[in-house]
């Protein structure tokens, strides 16, 4: 009976406790989701439209930036959650980053069919 009630105070102490963490894991796990996502179609696109070596590197670099952004906005809501912010201003932010988040990751992924078919025309 008493691990019980030990166990339900933990869960309540993290349930009451993460109400402002729980941003920051969430768009770490979102931020994770969407670089695999963004990676898997990215190289999906440009080796079914037979890209080169060079577009290869430029899926890589294209990449590591949006890595590089992802861990920008990883910190920005690390910040964001030790602020005094109310929760339904925390879930407004949150709402419009995943949008943003999720916008970015599919729509610049599919950017290479543009970059492929200029790189087709100027290169055969």
């Amino acid at each position: 009976m008493q691990w019980r009630t030990g166990l339900a105070t933990i869960w309540n102490n993290r349930a009451g406790g993460s109400r402002r963490t729980s941003f920051a894991r969430r768009i770490s796990s979102h931020l994770a989701a969407a670089l695999v996502v963004f990676c898997l179609l990215q190289i999906f696109i440009v080796a079914k439209m037979g890209g080169s070596l060079l577009l290869h590197l430029g899926v890589i670099v294209a990449i590591g930036g949006f890595a590089v952004a992802a861990r920008g906005l990883e910190r920005r809501w690390q910040m964001i959650e030790q602020a005094a912010l109310p929760h339904d201003g925390l879930a407004l932010r949150f709402r419009r980053d995943v949008l943003h988040l999720w916008a970015a990751s599919l729509i610049g992924a599919l950017l290479w069919i543009p970059v492929v078919v200029i790189y087709r025309a100027l290169f055969g």
